[in-house]
């Protein structure tokens, strides 16, 4: 499972920040390579996993666990393989910043969950930690000090703010830096305040 290849965009020759995005359901690479444009920012090397049938597991992010296995071990498993990588290749933690919409957002908190690094930020476009109603998640020092964006609206169909603002607390209570973004309405989209959000999270990792 999630063996497709893993679509490379760079803004400039000489990237100096390495940024995960993970696409959401339904959606593809292109998706997250278009927001990236949007964001507009020289110097970033943005690597874009691609799911198997464009979905990373099969049900709501707030089904019980084992109604999302074994496709979401298999999904996380493949973003560590991500982020291996580039440790292999030099790049530490502090010089990436991992994110996604919508389901890519949930895997993104998921992750930084269960492999907790000392990002160089985090980008939770409309996602939260995954789990069902009454989940609880003991905090992960490892974060301190990680600015994290997460958003989503009070009226978003896929993405309650309840969630959302539990992933908030869990970031704060790990030392983390969550800024969040609950829209009274929006579409399931990333708006132009989520985009601005984004780019100074990176323009900030880039120093």
């Amino acid at each position: 499972m999630h063996q497709n290849p893993v679509v490379e965009y760079r803004t400039g020759d000489a990237p100096r920040l390495t940024a995960v995005l993970v696409h959401g359901r339904t959606l593809d690479p292109a998706y997250m390579r278009a927001l990236a444009e949007r964001v507009g920012l020289p110097g970033v090397r943005y690597l874009l996993p691609a799911a198997d049938g464009n979905t990373w597991y099969p049900k709501s992010f707030l089904a019980p666990f084992d109604e999302n296995e074994p496709f979401l071990s298999a999904a996380l498993a493949h973003y560590e393989s991500v982020v291996a990588g580039l440790a292999a290749e030099g790049i530490p933690a502090g010089r990436i910043v991992v994110g996604g919409f919508s389901q890519g957002a949930c895997l993104t908190a998921e992750f930084i969950h269960r492999y907790p690094r000392r990002y160089a930020g985090a980008l939770l476009w409309t996602g939260g930690l995954i789990g069902p109603a009454g989940e609880t998640w003991a905090p992960a020092k490892e974060l301190a000090g990680m600015p994290v964006v997460l958003s989503t609206s009070e009226t978003d169909p896929f993405v309650p703010p309840w969630r959302v603002r539990e992933t908030a607390e869990w970031f704060e209570a790990s030392g983390a830096r969550p800024q969040s973004l609950i829209f009274a309405a929006r579409e399931h989209m990333v708006s132009d305040e989520e985009i601005a959000a984004g780019r100074d999270l990176l323009r900030a990792a880039l120093g």
